[in-house]
């Protein structure tokens, strides 16, 4: 009778300093720690104990063309629901460290997985 050894994650933290960064570089790596691809106990079917912190959000490389361009849309469901809120308007109201989140949340397979991952994700300005 054989015996298989099952190896636990290790918890790690990966900090992404968004200095001087574009938004959608700085996701993207954020996204790809998320799914465990930088760990070596890869496996697409668990989330793993992985921390993504990223610094200085508010520094982040953003263009007035970018900012004023950039819309989102999310759909109520009822006739007439579309709701439309731009870049710059979300940053008033909610903060850069929500865009940064959607952002990430975005490039997240939309799965069982997606919400514990998310949780991993703290953003700081």
């Amino acid at each position: 009778m054989s015996t298989t050894k099952v190896l636990k994650p290790i918890a790690t933290t990966h900090t992404i300093d968004a200095t001087d960064r574009t938004l959608g570089r700085v996701a993207s790596e954020a996204a790809h720690a998320l799914l465990g691809k930088r760990s070596a106990q890869n496996s697409v079917h668990l989330a793993h104990p992985v921390t993504v912190i990223i610094e200085n959000a508010s520094k982040l490389n953003l263009p007035t063309r970018r900012i004023m361009g950039k819309v989102y849309t999310h759909y109520t469901g009822y006739p007439g629901g579309l709701r439309e809120v731009r870049m710059d308007v979300m940053i008033d109201k909610k903060g850069i460290a929500d865009v940064v989140k959607k952002t990430v949340d975005g490039m997240i397979p939309r799965n069982r997985l997606r919400a514990p991952r998310m949780k991993n994700l703290v953003v700081t300005a």
